[in-house]
Protein backbone atom coordinates (compact mmCIF):
# COMPACT_ATOMS: atom_id res chain seq x y z
CA UNK A 1 0.00 0.00 0.00
CA UNK A 2 1.48 2.97 -0.68
CA UNK A 3 1.76 5.61 2.05
CA UNK A 4 -0.84 8.32 0.94
CA UNK A 5 -3.35 5.35 1.02
CA UNK A 6 -2.35 4.79 4.63
CA UNK A 7 -4.73 5.95 7.84
CA UNK A 8 -3.43 7.47 11.45
CA UNK A 9 -4.87 6.18 14.44
CA UNK A 10 -3.87 8.67 17.06
CA UNK A 11 -4.35 7.48 20.81
CA UNK A 12 -4.05 9.98 23.45
CA UNK A 13 -4.16 9.67 27.43
CA UNK A 14 -5.55 12.15 29.09
CA UNK A 15 -3.80 15.30 30.61
CA UNK A 16 -2.60 14.49 34.27
CA UNK A 17 -5.95 15.09 36.67
CA UNK A 18 -6.78 16.86 40.19
CA UNK A 19 -8.16 14.73 42.68
CA UNK A 20 -10.73 17.26 44.54
CA UNK A 21 -12.24 15.43 47.74
CA UNK A 22 -16.04 14.06 47.02
CA UNK A 23 -15.75 14.16 43.44
CA UNK A 24 -16.34 11.46 41.55
CA UNK A 25 -14.36 9.95 39.06
CA UNK A 26 -15.45 10.75 36.00
CA UNK A 27 -15.96 14.57 37.08
CA UNK A 28 -12.54 14.80 37.87
CA UNK A 29 -10.51 18.08 36.09
CA UNK A 30 -7.20 18.90 34.82
CA UNK A 31 -4.80 19.86 37.09
CA UNK A 32 -2.70 23.08 35.89
CA UNK A 33 0.08 20.74 34.49
CA UNK A 34 -2.68 18.48 32.64
CA UNK A 35 -3.71 21.76 30.45
CA UNK A 36 -0.19 22.39 29.60
CA UNK A 37 0.00 19.00 28.60
CA UNK A 38 -3.08 18.73 26.78
CA UNK A 39 -1.54 22.22 24.59
CA UNK A 40 1.54 20.65 24.19
CA UNK A 41 -0.02 17.44 22.77
CA UNK A 42 -2.19 20.11 20.37
CA UNK A 43 0.80 22.21 19.07
CA UNK A 44 2.76 18.57 18.35
CA UNK A 45 -0.16 17.01 16.49
CA UNK A 46 -0.74 20.40 14.50
CA UNK A 47 2.61 19.48 12.89
CA UNK A 48 3.02 16.12 12.88
CA UNK A 49 -0.93 14.35 12.31
CA UNK A 50 -3.61 16.90 12.86
CA UNK A 51 -6.89 14.85 13.18
CA UNK A 52 -9.93 14.67 10.83
CA UNK A 53 -12.07 13.43 13.66
CA UNK A 54 -11.74 12.56 17.29
CA UNK A 55 -13.62 10.44 19.49
CA UNK A 56 -13.87 11.76 23.13
CA UNK A 57 -14.45 10.18 26.64
CA UNK A 58 -16.89 11.95 28.26
CA UNK A 59 -15.00 12.27 31.58
CA UNK A 60 -14.36 15.85 32.32
CA UNK A 61 -10.72 15.76 32.28
CA UNK A 62 -10.69 13.86 28.90
CA UNK A 63 -13.22 17.00 27.53
CA UNK A 64 -10.90 19.09 29.09
CA UNK A 65 -7.90 17.54 27.39
CA UNK A 66 -9.53 17.77 24.27
CA UNK A 67 -10.55 21.23 24.48
CA UNK A 68 -6.98 22.20 24.86
CA UNK A 69 -5.99 20.63 21.80
CA UNK A 70 -8.37 21.73 19.48
CA UNK A 71 -7.44 25.48 20.90
CA UNK A 72 -3.82 25.00 19.68
CA UNK A 73 -5.43 23.46 16.52
CA UNK A 74 -7.64 26.45 15.82
CA UNK A 75 -9.12 26.06 12.86
CA UNK A 76 -7.92 22.50 11.71
CA UNK A 77 -10.16 20.97 14.52
CA UNK A 78 -12.78 19.13 14.01
CA UNK A 79 -15.65 19.05 16.48
CA UNK A 80 -14.90 16.54 19.30
CA UNK A 81 -17.43 13.81 19.45
CA UNK A 82 -18.48 12.20 22.82
CA UNK A 83 -17.86 8.54 23.24
CA UNK A 84 -20.16 6.84 26.25
CA UNK A 85 -17.69 3.65 25.78
CA UNK A 86 -14.46 5.43 26.21
CA UNK A 87 -15.00 5.92 29.83
CA UNK A 88 -12.80 3.62 31.83
CA UNK A 89 -12.48 1.58 28.57
CA UNK A 90 -10.95 -1.75 27.67
CA UNK A 91 -9.22 -2.15 24.67
CA UNK A 92 -11.69 -3.89 22.93
CA UNK A 93 -14.02 -1.10 23.67
CA UNK A 94 -11.64 1.44 21.87
CA UNK A 95 -10.84 -0.78 19.59
CA UNK A 96 -14.68 -1.03 18.62
CA UNK A 97 -15.11 2.53 18.79
CA UNK A 98 -12.27 2.75 16.35
CA UNK A 99 -13.97 0.26 14.16
CA UNK A 100 -17.45 2.70 13.97
CA UNK A 101 -15.74 5.58 12.32
CA UNK A 102 -16.55 6.45 8.51
CA UNK A 103 -13.69 5.04 5.72
CA UNK A 104 -13.68 8.83 4.58
CA UNK A 105 -11.43 9.73 7.78
CA UNK A 106 -7.64 9.86 7.42
CA UNK A 107 -6.72 10.52 10.78
CA UNK A 108 -8.70 9.84 13.80
CA UNK A 109 -7.80 10.94 17.35
CA UNK A 110 -9.08 9.23 20.62
CA UNK A 111 -9.04 10.62 23.58
CA UNK A 112 -8.86 8.02 26.76
CA UNK A 113 -8.16 6.75 30.12
CA UNK A 114 -5.19 4.09 31.29
CA UNK A 115 -5.12 1.18 31.22
CA UNK A 116 -7.27 0.91 28.11
CA UNK A 117 -5.15 3.72 25.94
CA UNK A 118 -1.85 1.34 26.42
CA UNK A 119 -3.36 -2.02 26.27
CA UNK A 120 -4.94 -0.68 23.44
CA UNK A 121 -1.28 0.36 22.17
CA UNK A 122 0.08 -2.69 22.82
CA UNK A 123 -2.40 -4.94 20.70
CA UNK A 124 -2.54 -2.72 17.37
CA UNK A 125 1.00 -2.85 17.16
CA UNK A 126 2.58 -4.69 14.57
CA UNK A 127 6.13 -6.15 15.10
CA UNK A 128 7.61 -3.66 12.53
CA UNK A 129 6.73 -0.93 15.09
CA UNK A 130 9.36 1.87 15.15
CA UNK A 131 10.91 0.32 18.70
CA UNK A 132 11.58 3.15 20.42
CA UNK A 133 8.34 4.19 20.29
CA UNK A 134 7.31 1.24 21.63
CA UNK A 135 9.51 1.65 24.83
CA UNK A 136 8.06 4.99 25.30
CA UNK A 137 4.60 3.68 25.26
CA UNK A 138 5.14 0.57 27.03
CA UNK A 139 7.17 2.02 30.06
CA UNK A 140 4.49 3.90 31.24
CA UNK A 141 2.27 5.83 29.13
CA UNK A 142 2.42 9.58 30.82
CA UNK A 143 -0.73 11.53 30.71
CA UNK A 144 -0.52 13.42 27.63
CA UNK A 145 1.20 10.67 25.98
CA UNK A 146 -0.20 10.68 22.57
CA UNK A 147 0.60 7.33 20.06
CA UNK A 148 0.70 7.47 16.55
CA UNK A 149 -0.70 4.39 14.06
CA UNK A 150 -0.03 3.58 10.77
CA UNK A 151 -3.22 1.90 9.41
CA UNK A 152 -2.80 0.15 6.26
CA UNK A 153 -6.21 -1.03 5.79
CA UNK A 154 -10.16 -0.46 6.62
CA UNK A 155 -11.24 1.60 10.34
CA UNK A 156 -13.76 -1.77 10.67
CA UNK A 157 -11.16 -4.71 10.56
CA UNK A 158 -8.52 -3.06 12.68
CA UNK A 159 -8.42 -5.59 15.71
CA UNK A 160 -4.88 -6.40 16.80
CA UNK A 161 -0.96 -6.29 15.32
CA UNK A 162 -2.28 -4.64 12.25
CA UNK A 163 -0.91 -1.08 12.85
CA UNK A 164 2.04 0.33 12.61
CA UNK A 165 3.44 2.51 15.70
CA UNK A 166 5.57 4.99 14.19
CA UNK A 167 5.73 8.11 17.45
CA UNK A 168 5.15 8.36 20.55
CA UNK A 169 4.76 12.05 21.98
CA UNK A 170 5.22 12.62 26.23
CA UNK A 171 4.66 15.98 26.36
CA UNK A 172 7.16 18.63 28.09
CA UNK A 173 5.58 20.73 30.66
Amino acid sequence: MAPHDLKHLVIMRHGEADFPRDVPDHDRPLAPRGAREAADVGRWLAEHAAPDMILVSPALRTRQTITWVCHELGERAPTPQLWDGLYDATDAQIIAAVNHAPETVRTLMVVAHMPGVLDTVLRLASRDSDQDAMMDAATGFPTGGTAVLEVPGDWAVLDGADARLTRFHTPGV
